[in-house]
């Protein structure tokens, strides 16, 4: 018979913790459920981890792929997956012996919602908990915020898989931002909630996070919110039929409208900390992007702006007094506190460019 639950954990050179992730749901008080582990061409141990574990238990089950990316890896998982609910969980983090069983229990009483999450702990490298994040639990609250960020812990998320069938699952052009994009458009159809109780423990780790990564998620979260004001439009989110990430540098993509400003931005954000970047790229920027958008700039975007503005200014040595005094001021005005705080670092010789 199916089980009642299918976890969907995707690993790629996860070898650290993975044990303990798998420990975590084998732990669970319910017990009808599947493990669909998704190996996305991992180089370490992490096969080996995997084959074992499924030799212990015949409720784990391996997909084995060559290297595809996590979207592949989730949409590859629940494609295999043969429980009434989907839940989630990263091979970094743990889950809470009660999880699945809490949720599938809500998800049961309330057939009305159709992605659930939770309160989760916060741990560090050596499984200490070092802080915990409580987003809001009721749907209007969640749908307030989802429109400007993410209220949801991905590793916490149990949906019915009936949803994910009729919205479709994870799309390829939002890396990094995924998940966002599929609560927008789950939340479109369906009630959403968290639990107020801590049933996951989410990880956090030195990744090697860079400019390039930490612009390419802000792209993609800002690129979710825009397709879902298109959909609220009622016109057709054609972002379904792109099979990889947009690149903002590309003239075509620039000239499609409902993104063609948000293209301008994140080129500007890009070129302005790119230590490749030709003069005349330089040359090229227009700072008025900063404010030339319909959605304002998260604190996040601010953020990045702030700092492409001051490596802007300390590389470009040539520019006249009326620019670069036009380009501080634009530094400063985004956030005054992180302004004088950056622009103190920089003084003393203390900026590293982030």
């Amino acid at each position: 018979m199916a089980p009642v639950v299918s976890v969907v954990m995707p690993v790629r050179n996860g070898e650290r913790w993975l044990p303990e992730a798998i420990a975590s749901i084998r732990a669970q008080t319910l017990t009808d459920y599947e493990l669909i582990a998704v190996d996305d061409g991992s180089s370490d141990e992490t096969p080996g981890l995997l084959a074992r574990a499924a030799q212990q238990d015949a409720r784990i089950r391996v997909i084995r792929l060559a290297p595809a990316g996590l979207v592949t890896a989730l949409n590859n998982g629940i494609a295999a997956s043969q429980g009434r609910y989907i839940a989630r969980l990263d091979a970094d983090d743990r889950a809470c012996s009660g999880r699945l069983q809490r949720q599938a229990d809500f998800l049961s009483a309330h057939p009305e919602t159709g992605l659930l999450g939770s309160w989760a702990d916060i741990i560090d490298e050596r499984g200490e908990v070092t802080g915990r994040l409580q987003p809001p639990t009721s749907s209007p609250a969640l749908v307030s915020m989802l429109v400007r960020q993410n209220p949801f812990v991905h590793s916490s998320i149990m949906v019915p898989k009936a949803v994910l069938q009729r919205v479709g699952g994870y799309r390829p052009a939002f890396a990094a931002a995924e998940d966002y994009d599929l609560w927008l458009r789950i939340a479109e159809t369906a009630t959403i909630a968290n639990l107020p109780e801590y049933l996951v423990q989410y990880r956090r780790h030195g990744g090697g996070v860079t400019d390039r990564s930490r612009l390419r998620a802000l792209f993609s979260v800002r690129l979710a919110q825009q397709a879902a004001l298109v959909r609220r439009a009622g016109q057709d989110d054609t972002v379904s039929s792109w099979d990889k990430p947009p690149d903002w540098r590309d003239p075509e993509f620039g000239r499609l409208k409902p993104y063609g400003k948000m293209a301008a931005l994140f080129r500007f954000l890009d070129l302005a900390t790119d230590r490749n970047a030709t003069e005349a790229e330089q040359d090229s920027l227009d700072v008025a992007v900063l404010t030339d958008n319909e959605t304002p700039l998260s604190h996040a975007e601010r953020r990045m702006a702030q700092v492409a503005l001051l490596d802007l200014i300390r590389r470009r040595g040539r520019l006249r007094a009326s620019s670069r005094a036009a380009l501080i001021w634009r530094f400063i005005r985004l956030h005054p506190p992180r302004a004088a705080k950056l622009g103190y670092e920089a003084l003393n010789g203390r900026w590293n460019g982030r």
